[in-house]
C-alpha cells in the first residue's frame, strides 16, 4: 500500500510539473504572437519638425507617422515625453513600449532594442553664426567647441571623427543653438532636417548651414527587445501607409516636397 501511494503522488507531480510548463510556454506565445491593445509611446518634444509642442498638443512628422501606423495596426498608443538620453533606459526597462523621436539605427543601439523598418533618410549637418567664414566644412572643425544633443549620433561622431573637438551636449535642442548664436560654441552638428529646419524659422539671419550631408543615417521607430510581433506589426503598417500614399502626405504636410 506504502509503495502505491508513493507511485500515485509521484504521478501526480509528474502531470503538476508537466501542466506549469505548459502553461509558461503558452504564457510566452501569447506575449511574443499576440498585439495589446495600447502601448506607451515616447518621444522627445525639442525635435523640430518631427515632434514638438503646439498649443499643448504633440505635433510634427513623427507624432502624425505613429497616429497613423497604430490606427493602420489596430492598436491605441499614450504618449508619454522624456529627454533625448533617457529614451534608450526607458525601453530597456520596459517603462515605454514604443520609441519615435528621429532615432537613429545603428549596430551599438540594436544591442539594446528593437527597430522597425527605416522611416526616413537623414544626415548630419552644420550651423555656424551668419558672420563665421572660418568655418565651411566638417574639416574646419577640428580643434573647435561644437553644440550637439546629449545621446545622440552626432556627439559620437564629434568625439570619433574630428581631431581636437570639444562636443558641448545639450539636454534641449533651442540650448544648443542659442550656444552658437552667444558664441559659446564655434558650430552645431546635428541631424540636418532639425538645423535646416531651426535656421529657415528660429534661427533665420542668425545661422547658416556650411558644408555637405555627412554621415548617411536612418531613422526607425524603436520598440522593445523582443517583442517581434509589434515590430511585425509596425512594419506592415508602415509599408501599407507607404504603398497607399499616407505616408507620403504626412511627409508633403511637414517637408513641403514629397520624398525622393
Amino acid at each position: 500500500m506504502l509503495k502505491n501511494k508513493k507511485w500515485k503522488i509521484s504521478i501526480g507531480i509528474f502531470f503538476m510539473m508537466m501542466a506549469s510548463i505548459l502553461a509558461a510556454c503558452g504564457s510566452s506565445s501569447s506575449g511574443d504572437g499576440e498585439l495589446e491593445d495600447k502601448y506607451t509611446v515616447v518621444t522627445d518634444t525639442s525635435f523640430v519638425p518631427f515632434e514638438f509642442m503646439e498649443d499643448g498638443e504633440y505635433v510634427g512628422f513623427d507624432i502624425d507617422l505613429i497616429n497613423a501606423v497604430a490606427e493602420e495596426a489596430g492598436f491605441e498608443i499614450e504618449l508619454e515625453t522624456t529627454n533625448f538620453d533617457g529614451i534608450i533606459p526607458g525601453l530597456q526597462t520596459g517603462q515605454f513600449d514604443i520609441a519615435i523621436a528621429g532615432i537613429s539605427i545603428t549596430e551599438e543601439r540594436k544591442e539594446k532594442i528593437d527597430y522597425s523598418d527605416p522611416y526616413y533618410e537623414s544626415g548630419l549637418a552644420i550651423g555656424v553664426r551668419s558672420d563665421n567664414t572660418d568655418i565651411n566644412g566638417i574639416e574646419d572643425l577640428a580643434g573647435k567647441t561644437i553644440a550637439t544633443r546629449l545621446g545622440s549620433t552626432s556627439a559620437a561622431y564629434i568625439k570619433e571623427n574630428i581631431e581636437g573637438a570639444t562636443p558641448n551636449e545639450y539636454d534641449q535642442l533651442d540650448q544648443a543653438y542659442m550656444a552658437v548664436e552667444n558664441g559659446s560654441a564655434d558650430a552645431i552638428l546635428y541631424d540636418a532636417p532639425n538645423v535646416h529646419y531651426y535656421i529657415n524659422t528660429t534661427g533665420d539671419g542668425t545661422l547658416k548651414v556650411v558644408g555637405d550631408l555627412y554621415q548617411a543615417e536612418d531613422y526607425g521607430i524603436a520598440i522593445t527587445k523582443g517583442n517581434e510581433a509589434l515590430v511585425e506589426a509596425i512594419n506592415e503598417a508602415l509599408a501599407t501607409l507607404r504603398e497607399n500614399g499616407t505616408y507620403d502626405e504626412i511627409y508633403e504636410k511637414w517637408f513641403g516636397t514629397t520624398p525622393e
